[in-house]
């Protein structure tokens, strides 16, 4: 597990970028936390990490929001407003599911069932003037990701 209290926006995103370093292609992070918490500041620090100069928009009302990066396909997912999991299919998940795209996925919760499993969980929460942050590893890549960013802890 790796914790850490994000102090701003711009730590938010510096974590996003540290993270990017560490990706392993076909990737799945979970992001969690309340409306205004942080997912897409730390979608947009990992975006930057992996090359990404344009503008990185919530995908609240587009749901998903596509990165054709120079290494990397990105699938920024934002299933807030999702009525049924199933509409996931409709929505092209399983295409994404190739091993090689990697997946950011807000609010997991809302496409249960019909989502991979995660390989790291990130949840992100208010604390006094910033953030706390705590990253668990669901498989043998999140374990990798989660012990590069903590090498003194465990994964």
């Amino acid at each position: 597990m790796f914790e850490r209290f994000l102090e701003s926006a711009a730590a938010t995103e510096g974590l996003g970028e540290r993270m990017s370093q560490h990706l392993a292609p076909g990737c799945v992070l979970y992001l969690r936390g309340d409306l205004g918490a942080g997912k897409t500041t730390l979608a947009r620090g990992l975006l930057r990490g992996l090359g990404h100069r344009d503008t990185v928009k919530s995908p609240t009302f587009t749901l998903v929001e596509p990165y054709v990066l120079a290494r990397w396909r990105l699938f920024h997912w934002d299933l807030y407003r999702l009525s049924d999991p199933e509409e996931l299919e409709y929505l092209g998940l399983r295409e994404q599911l190739d091993g090689e795209a990697i997946l950011l996925i807000e609010w997991p919760e809302q496409g249960r069932g019909e989502l991979p499993a995660a390989d790291v969980e990130v949840t992100l929460a208010y604390a006094d003037r910033g953030r706390s942050c705590r990253l668990e590893a669901r498989s043998p890549e999140g374990r990798a990701l989660v012990a590069a960013l903590n090498p003194s802890g465990a994964a």
